[in-house]
């Protein structure tokens, strides 16, 4: 592969990745999450992510109204507790149809250029 396909290849993998780090946050919440846990819970799934892309991202689901967000003070150091919602669950819900379908379709269209 060379220079110009290797920086294609990474500017897609980054656009997949966006979308994938959505709906496994979403997943992830369904059990509450901190944002140093949701980060290792993704990253040991496989799904490697920046702090700095994930928090803003936190925040942003929690405003649509798909996580809710709570501080545990309990412990010796505050936490805020990230959890899906119902409206968050049923939009995991779609995108996992929706992520079923594509990876379908794609396996199908993979299958069809082998020679």
């Amino acid at each position: 592969m060379n220079e110009d396909e290797e920086q294609a290849l990474a500017t897609h993998e980054q656009e997949l990745r966006r979308g994938t780090v959505v709906f496994a946050s979403l997943v992830a919440c369904r059990h509450p999450q901190y944002g140093y846990s949701l980060l290792a819970t993704l990253t040991e799934a496989g799904i490697a992510t920046e702090a700095n892309t994930l928090y803003p991202l936190l925040r942003r689901l929690e405003k649509q109204g798909l996580l809710t967000a709570e501080w545990n003070t309990e412990q010796a150091r505050p936490r805020k507790y990230y959890t899906v919602t119902a409206g968050g669950a049923e939009v995991a819900a779609a995108l996992h149809t929706q992520w079923l379908g594509l990876n379908s379709s794609i396996t199908t269209l993979w299958k069809e250029g082998t020679p």
